[in-house]
């Protein structure tokens, strides 16, 4: 499943089961006993993928620093969200054609409410502004991942939406 998320992330639809299998060090045969179709190879990866995205969203947001939790599962997201967008594109790509699972869906949904309650864990620490969502953080992380640029830019930049997803900082100085 590494192996397949490696391959469609860097070639798309001309990601090849034969590459995958290559990668992965095992033969096509056992790919197509696993996965009779590359609909279905596609598939069970972009789940893959969202769970692992849901395990280090919701361990994240357990750890008991809810402050640092989010920022963390965020720049996860963004770092791993190329790959995942380009799993969509071929799914969507794919179900046009045949159709897709619910195991997609379903992946989907529970990463949505991984990020949901990692962000309300922020909030209600004060380290996240109070009136930012799910769909907001979602729209950001996709651009994010589409940014063109050399990694450190795109890493400045992501800092700099998290400094603008904190809340508001209150001047210290006394009105008179």
């Amino acid at each position: 499943m590494a192996a397949a998320e490696e391959v469609f992330g860097e070639s798309g639809r001309a990601g090849s089961t034969e590459e995958v299998a290559r990668r992965a060090g095992v033969g096509i045969g056992t790919v197509f006993r696993h996965f009779p179709t590359k609909q279905l190879l596609i598939e069970a990866t972009i789940v893959r993928h969202m769970t692992m995205l849901t395990d280090t969203a919701l361990a994240q947001s357990e750890g008991g620093g809810a402050g640092v939790a989010f920022p963390v599962m965020f720049r996860e997201m963004v770092s791993r969200a190329r790959a995942k967008l380009a799993l969509v594109a071929l799914l969507d790509e794919a179900s046009d054609q045949a159709g897709s699972t619910d195991e997609v869906g379903a992946a989907a949904a529970v990463l949505r409410d991984a990020v949901e309650v990692s962000l309300s864990r922020g909030q209600a620490a004060g380290q996240v502004r109070p009136d930012a969502t799910v769909e907001e953080v979602y729209v950001l992380i996709r651009a994010l991942a589409s940014a063109e640029g050399e990694g450190a830019v795109v890493e400045k930049a992501v800092g700099m939406v998290l400094d603008g997803l904190s809340p508001p900082h209150r001047s210290s100085r006394v009105e008179d």
